[in-house]
């Protein structure tokens, strides 16, 4: 089929006004920065009721640890120049206020890590109605809008990335891990449910070139591909772990494993805003050539692989020292 690359004057000057404010050497400070983790707050979040209301703590990693946010209700807004984001989220259903917290500060010599982690999230409503929520843990550069309103598309609630024009050689952090724990499906309306195989942690550095045709569509090439799964426990700390971009069309290499694929549709394609302010699924519709610059850049840390609602209990990724090698 031959590819429509239409492009929209509208999307086009989003996308250089973005470069402006997102500049190379701006983005990789910023990511190198905060990659750190020596410097968390707290949002202290009272949930409704209804659910026991309990009141809960969820951490990002930026200001100090003496700042205390007691928000209620009110969403989440990055600072300046905070790019990344934990999944560490405020939900509001019908009314009802329930909080997620998956990514927790641990403290590391002088300094602190990040601690991502699978766990199963209870709820009993009315002291009677017991829910059960599989849950992976996250962090990633990009954005969550707040309130999340529904449990419906979990990748549709997420903006993977931004803007980035630069072409780096590889991410580099250091991790510990505990992996390999049966995958449990829980989406709280049924009872959870051991799926039989085990789950592994995931770590990804994407750069696309992306563009949006004349219906609003989100289109992208794949630039460059860095992608790993964690497969063994790491009991110690493996310091400069290092996860090289790999540019242009990888499908033929012998590292190449499916994971690594395209994402063009399905439960776990990425979304974006277009133009006109409306969520689209990215459509990556191929693989650019080898010498392609990017446009755009994402990099999560998950601990668990598969699908939402899914996940190995107990999994846990120790990232620390995250920085991008030009």
């Amino acid at each position: 089929m031959r590819r429509t690359r239409l492009f929209v004057l509208s999307a086009l000057s989003f996308i250089y006004a973005a470069f402006n404010a997102y500049g190379q050497n701006s983005v990789v400070e910023k990511i190198n920065d905060y990659g750190t983790f020596d410097r968390w707050c707290v949002r202290e979040i009272k949930e409704s009721g209804l659910i026991g209301g309990n009141t809960r703590y969820l951490y990002e990693f930026y200001g100090s640890p003496s700042d205390t946010l007691r928000s209620g209700k009110t969403p989440f807004e990055a600072p300046k120049d905070y790019i990344w984001r934990t999944n560490n989220v405020l939900a509001v259903v019908a009314g009802v206020v329930k909080t997620n917290n998956t990514v927790y500060p641990e403290k590391r010599g002088d300094g602190y890590c990040a601690r991502i982690e699978t766990h199963v999230e209870k709820v009993k409503a009315l002291g009677v109605v017991n829910m059960e929520v599989t849950c992976q843990g996250a962090l990633l550069v990009g954005t969550l809008p707040e309130p999340i309103k529904d449990t419906k598309s979990p990748m549709s609630k997420v903006f993977y990335g931004v803007p980035f024009d630069g072409r780096p050689e590889a991410l580099v952090f250091d991790m510990k891990a505990d992996v390999g724990h049966e995958v449990i499906r829980g989406t709280g309306f049924s009872k959870l449910k051991s799926m039989g195989y085990p789950d592994w942690a995931e770590v990804t550095v994407v750069l696309q070139k992306r563009w949006e045709d004349e219906e609003g569509r989100i289109h992208a090439l794949r630039v460059g591909t860095g992608i790993e799964r964690i497969t063994e426990d790491i009991t110690e700390w493996q310091n400069g772990h290092r996860i090289a971009v790999h540019y242009g069309d990888i499908s033929s290499e012998p590292y190449y494993e499916d994971y690594m694929g395209l994402r063009a549709d399905g439960p776990n394609a990425y979304h974006a805003l277009n133009s006109k302010g409306e969520n689209v699924v990215v459509e990556e519709d191929g693989w650019a050539s080898p010498d392609e610059t990017p446009n755009h850049m994402m990099i999560h840390f998950i601990s668990s692989c598969g699908e939402a609602f899914n996940g190995g209990v107990g999994n846990t990724l120790w990232i620390d020292n995250v920085h991008l090698e030009m």
